[in-house]
């Protein structure tokens, strides 16, 4: 059984304690390193969550907590402590960076930049 797409112990390390806390009260809660390992299996192969394996727990967890991080700015909390590692440890190459139209928000309306209105000849 493949463990390919798992986080590792020391990986596991760094990203637990930038997680949320769980409820107190009610269900137990699901293994947070169990769950990430289950969203990672789903961004990585690109199968349906219905698809994941059932190693992970139940899908609909994974989801929900990916829905939930994704919008309590826990994966970003995640991406940056981790940009922040690779940079002290001289592991991340600046001058070679670069800005994904995906990921840098556009603006609307081109008056704001001033481009598309030089570019048509409306001064």
């Amino acid at each position: 059984m493949s463990r390919r797409h798992e986080v590792s112990d020391k990986q596991w390390e760094v990203i637990a304690p930038l997680l949320p806390k769980g409820n107190k009260r009610g269900r137990p809660r699901a293994d947070d390193r169990q769950v990430l390992n289950g969203i990672m299996y789903v961004l990585k192969t690109g199968c349906t969550w219905q698809d994941m394996p059932e190693r992970y727990g139940a899908y609909v967890t994974c989801w929900r907590r990916f829905k939930a991080w994704s919008e309590d700015g826990t994966w970003e909390r995640i991406w940056r402590t981790l940009l922040k590692l690779l940079d002290e440890q001289g592991k991340i190459e600046w001058r070679a960076a670069l800005l994904d139209g995906s990921f840098v928000a556009a603006k609307k309306g081109a008056k704001a930049w001033g481009w598309a209105t030089k570019a048509r000849g409306q001064l």
